[in-house]
This record gives C-alpha cells, structure tokens and sequence, in this order.
C-alpha cells in the first residue's frame, strides 16, 4: 500500500504552525509497511483541495488527510471528500453524545454549529476521538482508501495509535507483525555511519536498516516482519549484533532515549553527584538535565560564569590562566571543572567553555570549545571540539558533547 498524507489548512502555508503530524504519519505508516511517497499541503479552500485529492488518488491507495474537521466554515475536508466521492454526510449519533458531554461538563453553552463536528461520510468507519471533538473516520470507495484525522496533534496521534492503524491493517490483511527498534549513535556523521554499514544496508532485506540525522545525532530505525513476535525479536536482535559490532564507540541507547535521559539514569544508578560550569552554554546543560525526573539526587549545582570575572571571582581561575591562555582554552576548561566540583563537594565537576559566536572570542575561531571533566581521584580530562554551526546550534551541540564524554568517560556505556 502506498499513502499520500495530505495536511489542511492555511495556518500551515502562512508558517503560523508546523506540521508535525505529516512526520508523525510517516514514521507510524512505516511501522506497517506502508510506503509515503508525498507529503500535501493545502489551505482551507474546496476547489484547491478537490485538485490536490485527484492527484493524490493518481499515485496512492491511501490518503489520510488531516485537519479541517471543525466546527467553522472553513473546516471543510469532509463535505469536499463527499462531494467528490458523490456521498453524503450523515449524522454520528456517538460522536453527536460525546460532544453534548464535552459541554455539559465544562458548563459552556453548545453553539449549533458544533453539531457539524459530528457529521462523517456515509458508510465509513468511525475513528473515536477521546482527547476532542470531532471523531475520525477511514472510508473505502472504488478500491481506494481515505482516512480523515483531526488537526491538532494531541487529538490526532492518540486516535491513529490507537485506531487508525488498526483499520489500516485491517484493510492489508496482514497476518504478519511489524517490530521496530530505534538504535541511536552520538559522535559519528549520517554520512560516516553509512559508510561503516554500508554492506549491511546494501544486503537488507527483513529487517530492514533506515538511517536518519537529527540534531547532530544519528538514529538507525530496524524493523522486521514475521508472524511470530518472537522470531521478529530474534531478527532484530541478530542485526542489532551485526550493525554494534562496527559502531558500538558510538551507540548510546534505544528508541526515545536521549544523551541527557541516558547520562542522569546512569549517575543516578551509580550514585555520581554533579557539579556544573557553563560559560558559553549559559545554563543550557543545568536547564536540560533538571527537565528530567529525579535529577535532585544527582546534580549538586551549578553556576553560570559567563564573564571572566565570574570565573575569577566565584570559581577561582587564575588570573594567569585568563592573561595568558584565555577563557577559551584547556587550562581554563581544566580549572573550571576542578573548582566547581570542590566549591559543591560534588563527584565530578564539568565545565564548558568556548567561542559560541557569531565571530570569534578571545581570538578563537567561532566553534572553538573545551570541555572538562574533573573526577574525584582521577587526573582531569579536557576535550577540545571544532563545531561548524551556528550560535545556538553550538551550545546544543556543546551540552550533547558533555553528556557523551561524560557517558564514555565516567559511566562507561
């Protein structure tokens, strides 16, 4: 089955929201083996959407549409599906319930046009939508498939996770199962990672190995079919053995993981406390680290000494560090991350310092960044990195870099 996903709506084409469900689609769509060959966009307007679902049903055999589904006039997907398909709308008397509830609990007057949200194509399969109002609905007609799927992503996801897949499904009559395994690698490029498995990709067949680049990180998405769950586990075991026996230095975790999640579940398993300077990262490490649960048991603290007078003052760098070697340098890095690990009695200090740009920073080139590691016990470490980027893509990129070093040089992944 090959599908089109094609998004309504003008706030997409004025930049005014992303369209996040078109990447949400073709990741779940991929999971079942559907193929997504094009990705539509259209505003809210009937005669532009009637040409788009004509070429879409010249080049697929399912389109799911999402958006368009509301109670005002310019939510009009369904009624222009209808008209094209010569249907008709019909009242749905559970979604008609659900949204009578929806008002009586939250004590708001119903307005009539809200009874719209309840109308769906004659004949289709309802989708329940239990995050809002308007239900989904998939339809087939002449050997094609529709699926109509709400706008916003919190109503949308839930509905096709749970629903739409399985209507979906239902339709390939597939007795085999799809399983799929995210592995995710850190320090190595898109292009070098393929290389390394060039030979593997090159001979996939099932599973299947698709590489994809996000955030200077790299993901490798298995995927295996096969009536057996079990079985389907055992292949993707087999190829995850193959693919780490070339690239474990960089594999770091499975599926939704991140580098922050990882790093904090290892220090917390090890008892690790932490200790935290940030200069041209400006919090950003602290800030990411305390977004997840429980990282009071961890973190000790941290301060962010942005200006050499801070890291005088408060962290003790030597003058002679600052005069002759810099803010942006090893020295620098190596002091920071040894000070602040004493001035919070913490495990490990680590320290970021560098030229986040625009332009350079103490004669340092933009991208020019030391981190340091100081352990408890141990000689300091330092790491330099040349980033190419971006100001804020630098400072990402720095905080990714020390939970890596800290993750390989501490934790021992």
């Amino acid at each position: 089955m090959n599908a089109e996903i094609i998004a309504v709506g003008s706030e997409l084409l004025l930049g005014q929201i992303v369209n996040t469900n078109a990447r949400f689609l073709s990741e779940q769509l991929a999971e079942i083996g559907v193929n997504v060959y094009y990705h539509t966009v259209v505003g809210d307007n009937s005669t532009r959407l009637k040409d788009a679902l004509a070429l879409a049903e010249k080049r697929a055999d399912l389109i799911i549409f999402t958006g368009g589904l509301g109670p005002t006039k310019d939510d009009l997907t369904k009624e222009t599906i209808a008209n094209h398909l010569e249907t008709t709308l019909e009242m749905n008397d559970a979604a008609f319930q659900s949204i009578k509830d929806y008002f009586h609990k939250t004590k708001r007057i119903m307005t009539p046009n809200n009874e719209k949200q309840a109308l769906v194509l004659k004949g289709s399969t309802v989708l329940a939508n239990e995050k809002g109002m308007a239900p989904g609905m998939y339809f087939s007609h002449n050997g094609m498939h529709y699926m109509l799927l709400p706008g916003p992503p919190f109503e949308m996801e839930p509905m096709f996770e749970k629903y739409g897949k399985t209507a979906i499904e239902k339709a390939l009559g597939r007795k085999e199962t799809i399983h799929s395994r995210v592995l995710r690698f850190f320090g190595i490029g898109e292009a070098q990672l393929e290389t390394e498995i060039e030979d593997i990709i090159n001979e996939q067949l099932n599973p299947t190995v698709a590489p994809l680049a996000s955030d200077g990180e790299v993901t490798l998405r298995l995927t295996a079919k096969h009536e057996s769950k079990e079985i389907a586990g055992e292949m993707l075991d087999q190829m995850e053995e193959k693919i780490l026996k070339i690239l474990s230095p960089y594999f770091y975790g499975y599926d939704d993981t991140s580098l922050m999640k990882e790093l904090s579940d290892r220090l917390k398993e090890k008892e690790i406390t932490l200790s935290v300077a940030e200069s041209l990262t400006g919090g950003l490490f602290q800030s990411e680290f305390t977004n997840i649960s429980g990282a009071g048991s961890v973190l000790k603290g941290g301060i962010v000494c942005y200006t050499n007078e801070v890291k005088k003052e408060l962290l003790s760098v030597s003058k002679n560090t600052l005069s002759i070697h810099g803010a942006v340098s090893e020295p620098c890095a190596k002091e920071l991350a040894e000070n602040v690990r004493e001035l919070f009695k913490s495990d490990i200090g680590i320290s970021f310092t560098g030229a986040a740009g625009p332009g350079p920073h103490e004669g340092m080139p933009e991208g020019t960044v030391w981190i340091g590691i100081a352990e408890k016990g141990k000689p300091t470490r330092t790491f330099l990195l040349n980033l190419a980027g971006g100001r804020n893509a630098n400072r990402i990129r720095t905080v990714k870099y020390g939970c890596y070093y800290l993750l390989k040089e501490v934790v021992s992944i």
